[in-house]
């Protein structure tokens, strides 16, 4: 005899708005090799973080069911998930920007390669900041904050409730001054050490003109870049988790409903 699994209109409808706000976060969030990655896993993705969250899934009552009061009902939703991934996006451009910044003035911006993220041409040192971000997004734990914000979310913005305030926007766009003055600081260091290697080679062209040091310039600028990166690499976790805390914040915000 058959089985039938009947679900009732309110627990499909809950899924749906579980469902959308879970996919705008997981479009956004800079996962490693993201655009790698075929759609279907994407998708496969969304709907196990969407099932993992069963327990938490809200039943809206809608007075008349039709495709515009389901529209109007998930795009509120969307506009949560995507809050959500933009926080995460500007915490691990932060690390990729910082690259940008001191990898042209080492001498990398010649060695281009693939973008796992983007499929277009990009520095080394600019995909290996986009992949160790990512990587340490897993490591700091912030993928259980994420998830922990989407189970207690429902409680505090129901379904269609949340809207964008002014303290959130601008909670926004201090994440992205943030990001900004987060990869200065930290390509400081790197920039200002490069511009005492290039004022040292200048004073000894300057003292002994039959010295060619222009052409130890570019490969001492690298191997000194590449040095200080990897003494830098096992600070790199609590840089990353000090840089997160506006994250966290706003995370715990939005799930306590402050946002």
């Amino acid at each position: 005899m058959p089985v039938e699994l009947l679900l009732p209109l309110p627990v499909v409808v809950g899924g749906l708005v579980v469902l959308a706000r879970v996919a705008a976060a997981v479009s956004l969030v800079p996962l490693p090799g993201r655009e790698a990655f075929p759609a279907a896993a994407r998708i496969v993705l969304a709907l196990a973080v969407t099932g993992v969250l069963f327990p938490f899934w809200p039943t809206p009552r809608l007075r008349e069911f039709s495709p515009a009061s389901l529209l109007a009902l998930l795009l509120p939703e969307i506009a949560f998930g995507l809050t959500i991934g933009l926080g995460v996006s500007l915490l691990n451009e932060a690390f990729v920007l910082a690259s940008q910044i001191f990898g042209l003035q080492a001498g990398y911006g010649y060695a281009a390669t693939i973008d796992p993220a983007t499929q277009a041409d990009s520095s080394v040192l600019q995909i290996l900041a986009h992949l160790t971000a990512g990587l340490l997004f897993f490591a700091a734990g912030l993928d259980r904050e994420v998830i922990r914000t989407f189970a207690l979310s429902f409680q505090t913005w129901p379904p269609g409730g949340y809207a964008v305030t002014p303290p959130l926007a601008e909670v926004l766009v201090r994440a992205g001054a943030v990001m900004f003055s987060t990869a200065v600081r930290l390509a400081l260091p790197v920039v200002g050490l490069l511009l005492l290697i290039d004022v040292s080679l200048a004073l000894l062209g300057r003292i002994n003109a039959q010295l060619q040091l222009l052409m130890l310039a570019f490969p001492a600028k690298m191997l000194v870049s590449v040095a200080l990166l990897a003494a830098v690499a096992a600070t790199l976790p609590a840089l990353y988790a000090h840089a997160a805390r506006p994250l966290v914040g706003l995370l715990r915000d939005l799930a306590a409903g402050t946002g």
